[in-house]
């Protein structure tokens, strides 16, 4: 019950505090340059003034926070990427020729490219069929609210549920995970599945794709919407099946659309993260880049040379995939 009054405190607090902020804010700016009882030359150009400081004072803040919390972390980890693990000494490029050379980091690159194959693909895909098919039934918005739930839930809470899922009890005992449950009951043996190696990769991405086809098919579905009735209605009267329609005359209008979704889905896989650590800690060969920064970075006395050069090859593979991301955007929106 604590936990719950502090989290309402300072729920209360942070967005009393904004809205007191933007407020008075706002009403100290029209005090300074008034408008009225003012000639027209002066009221004018307070009218200005004002409109061109306002904007800032809703994006300072943000502005403020972002330089504090995102910009000044990027330079201060790229410089301690050359550093040792202290942070003190500098050590040149040796954090990167160590990384080139360590096993568990390959391991990392290679499963990080093993979540960036299937992740978004799947999400994608399935985000594109449910938004498709739920849209031709009468319960289609129970089904989508239905799907879009797990967005909701925390990447943690979510490892949590898929726990039970995996959950795998000793020979002799009764499996009270749902997979092995279904396993034995068809008369096979129970697996301890998160523990496979390799294998258990795949079961780790299905809680992502089970978690972001949601945002996929909200996002497909607006699209689909947004189809001109008259290119279906003129492929209907040409002869052409459903199957035809949806993947010669539907998919490729909104191709920008699905390539957006996917990019989207794939800056989130390369800062996969949590549901690794809530569910292996990395354990079983399912090691990915963001759990190994995490473990130099924090643990095993602490390496800030090594996991800041970790985080600055995450950051190097993330940000072409957001600038073009950011232009196919700007693009759509264009109506190009």
């Amino acid at each position: 019950m604590g936990q719950l009054l502090s989290a309402l405190v300072i729920m209360i607090l942070g967005v009393g505090g904004c809205a007191l902020y933007f407020l008075g804010s706002n009403v100290l700016l029209d005090k300074l340059y008034p408008a009225k009882g003012q000639d027209t030359e002066v009221a004018s150009r307070n009218i200005n003034r004002v409109n061109s400081i306002r904007p800032w004072l809703f994006l300072g803040p943000a502005v403020l926070f972002l330089t504090a919390y995102l910009i000044y972390p990027v330079f201060d980890s790229l410089r301690l990427s050359f550093h040792d693990r202290s942070g003190d000494t500098f050590v040149g490029l040796g954090n990167y020729i160590w990384m080139v050379n360590d096993p568990l980091f390959r391991e990392s690159m290679f499963n990080n490219m093993l979540w960036l194959i299937v992740v978004p693909t799947a999400a994608t895909f399935f985000g594109l069929v449910i938004a498709a098919v739920t849209d031709r039934i009468w319960w289609g918005n129970i089904a989508k609210s239905l799907i879009f739930m797990p967005m909701a839930i925390s990447f943690v809470g979510a490892s949590v549920i898929w726990k039970f899922v995996y959950d795998y009890r000793g020979e002799g005992s009764e499996q009270i995970g749902i997979l092995n449950a279904v396993v034995t009951a068809f008369g096979g043996a129970p697996q301890a599945w998160i523990t496979l190696p390799f294998w258990n990769n795949f079961f780790l991405m299905v809680i992502l794709i089970w978690i972001q086809t949601g945002f996929a098919m909200v996002i497909l579905s607006a699209a689909l919407r947004g189809i001109s009735e008259e290119t279906i209605e003129a492929a209907v009267i040409d002869g052409a099946n459903p199957v035809q329609i949806f993947f010669k005359i539907m998919i490729p209008q909104i191709w920008g659309t699905i390539a957006v979704v996917w990019t989207t889905i794939t800056i989130l896989v390369l800062k996969v993260f949590d549901i690794v650590l809530a569910m292996t800690n990395g354990q079983w060969n399912s090691q990915v880049l963001a759990n190994l920064m995490f473990d130099w970075m924090f643990r095993g006395g602490g390496d800030f040379g090594r996991g800041a050069a970790i985080a600055i090859v995450i950051m190097v593979l993330v940000i072409p995939i957001m600038v073009w991301n950011i232009r196919r955007a700007n693009a759509e929106m264009e109506g190009r």
